[in-house]
């Protein structure tokens, strides 16, 4: 079968489930420079941001700021296997999405661990193309990352869409002239979509669900 559509992914929040690795090496980093760590819910709420956003919103000055990153990443590849799930109906969104459908996942984590993450969850080969935070100058919002993918795809903006868990997601999907889908498994609630154009759904499963219907 042809493939038809492009499906453009987030990671944490709309594939997986990250969380416990995240907090756990941002205490890391905090606790390496002898700082206090932030609340939890602080970390949470900014979870889909790039790392230089999330450190310098929980109040780590520019100076120190990659010295923080790099602490946090010398964690992170530590405990980011074992401490990441697949959130559920992930697979299934996947196999239903992949007969006619391009797959994409556009993330603010980098690529590296992206890939390493979807292997370890054996979903990997779903995917055909992943841009990480390190493959843009520009990340989500800015357009950059989801027009990246789709060069990368060889797909053209109709009948593509970015499926993802915060507001990041969707300006950036609007940003790039692409149709947005929010979904509501991750880090965001209805609420926090309530000023965008955009449907929204239950999880990644919901979401193929409704592309699959257009097609």
């Amino acid at each position: 079968m042809a493939k038809t559509a492009t499906v453009l992914f987030d990671l944490d929040g709309t594939l997986i489930d990250s969380t416990e690795a995240i907090v756990e090496s941002f205490g890391a980093a905090f606790a390496h420079f002898g700082a206090v760590m932030p609340p939890e819910r602080a970390i949470i709420r900014l979870i889909g941001a790039p790392l230089q956003k999330m450190f310098a919103a929980l109040g780590v000055d520019d100076a120190q700021n990659q010295s923080y990153i790099d602490r946090y990443k010398e964690r992170y590849s530590k405990v980011c296997l074992q401490k990441t799930m697949i959130l559920p109906q992930v697979k299934e969104a996947l196999k239903l999405l992949k007969p006619f459908a391009k797959i994409g996942v556009v993330t603010t984590k980098t690529a590296t661990f992206s890939k390493e993450i979807l292997a370890h969850l054996e979903i990997g080969e779903y995917v055909d193309a992943i841009v990480g935070f390190e493959d843009a100058k520009n990340p989500k919002p800015d357009p950059e990352p989801l027009l990246l993918a789709l060069e990368r795809l060889q797909s053209a903006k109709t009948d593509a869409f970015m499926v993802g868990d915060t507001p990041i997601d969707i300006n950036a999907a609007l940003n790039a002239k692409i149709t947005p889908i929010a979904v509501l498994c991750g880090y965001s609630s209805a609420e926090d979509f309530a000023s965008f154009d955009c449907e929204i759904v239950a999880n990644a499963f919901a979401a193929a669900e409704s592309i699959a219907k257009r097609f």
